[in-house]
């Protein structure tokens, strides 16, 4: 006997609809090669229609079906980021297998089994929503290879038992990516597959998956965990006091420091690293027989991102400044305060840094706007 399609001509899961949200961070660089790899639930839709009609043509009425339409599904791929918003995506893509067993009258059964695999091509299009979070979508080719088998039992005598079939079809899908640090970002997706299933009929298979992307871009490692102890920029004291003048001279604030947030911090995160606690220490020490009065630690940001994010970061990153001179150096926690700018005074010009360069060269160039500056006012005794 010859039996029917396996797959339906439509699917009839629809895409899962990924809310998008925004969320504060950094998306990497701009340009460059990344991999990674997905898993999830594959769905099809078994055209019970075309099996019964099928079964029907070959003198069998179908008194029930058992369909198995949802498998695990993965793939693995690689990518070259072109710019800001758009890439060129290749992989392999495995579907799983999804079958159905067909009870008939005169007595007997159908079963169809198919399994899914390929390669694919994708162009990438990203719209980020904050420097952290983004949205995609994505179109492309899938060249897919269907094995099916099928076997009777009965009076039900399947002729031709294997058939398979490779073509290339469509495919598309939409996803959100959250970068987890500057190299790594996790993904959501939801894909649809358009299949030839081997017996005369096209479907669709659905993938929804999360999975890890792994960039070879964005700034250097020696960049961004470069450590160098800040030179502590002391301001000349006043003039030497007149004759009655008393013997401590009041300069405040007496001292200024600036730390780059390279030496401090990992990208986007406010704790301290490990590295640059020496630099911490070294202020602390300088503070030693000085009768400070009032410190105040302010973090920098730089104009990448939004406003209110770009101010909870420096705040953070300042307070963490103060949190450790406060348990490590025995510094006085109400003689500190702390605060953020949200990148309104930065150390680069205007024109320094284009919004039209790549955008691992942009976070590089305004690197120097990404400082933690601490001032001690207070009095020191003359020698």
């Amino acid at each position: 006997m010859k039996t029917k399609t396996l797959l339906g001509s439509t699917g009839r899961l629809g895409l899962l609809a990924l809310a998008s949200f925004a969320s504060p961070a950094a998306l990497a660089g701009d340009s460059g090669w990344y991999l990674g790899g997905n898993a999830g639930l594959a769905q099809a839709s078994i055209d019970d229609q075309g099996i019964t009609a099928g079964l029907l043509g070959n003198g069998f009425t179908t008194t029930g079906i058992r369909d198995d339409e949802s498998d695990l599904g993965f793939k693995l791929f690689g990518g070259y980021q072109l710019n800001r918003h758009f890439a060129l995506e290749a992989g392999y893509f495995n579907l799983g297998e999804f079958d159905f067993t067909a009870t008939t009258v005169p007595a007997g059964t159908l079963a169809g089994r198919i399994k899914l695999s390929g390669l694919n091509l994708d162009a990438v299009g990203r719209l980020p929503f904050t420097e952290r979070f983004s949205a995609f979508g994505r179109a492309g080719v899938n060249y897919a290879e269907a094995k099916d088998r099928f076997t009777g039992t009965g009076a039900v005598n399947v002729v031709q038992p294997k058939r398979d079939k490779r073509d290339a079809n469509y495919k598309f899908g939409l996803g959100l990516q959250y970068e987890l640090t500057e190299r790594l970002g996790l993904r959501a997706e939801a894909e649809r597959y358009r299949i030839d299933d081997a017996v005369g009929s096209k479907g669709d298979v659905d993938l929804l998956s999360l999975g890890l992307v792994y960039r070879f871009f964005g700034a250097s490692p020696a960049t961004a965990v470069a450590v160098a102890p800040p030179a502590p920029l002391v301001r000349p004291p006043p003039p030497a006091p007149a004759p009655a003048a008393p013997v401590v001279a009041s300069a405040p604030p007496l001292m200024a420091v600036r730390f780059s947030a390279n030496s401090l911090f990992d990208f986007d995160q406010s704790s301290l690293r490990p590295e640059g606690r020496p630099a911490l220490d070294q202020f602390a020490a300088q503070l030693r027989g000085v009768q400070y009065e009032r410190i105040t630690v302010t973090g920098h940001s730089d104009r990448i991102g939004t406003e209110a994010y770009n101010l909870r970061l420096s705040s953070e990153r300042a307070q963490a400044v103060k949190d450790y001179l406060v348990q490590s150096a025995g510094i006085a926690a109400d003689s500190v305060s702390v605060r953020g700018v949200d990148g309104a005074q930065p150390l680069t010009k205007a024109g320094d840094c284009s919004d039209e360069q790549p955008r691992a060269e942009r976070i590089a160039c305004l690197q120097p706007d990404r400082r933690v500056e601490v001032e001690v006012s207070g009095t020191r005794s003359s020698p």
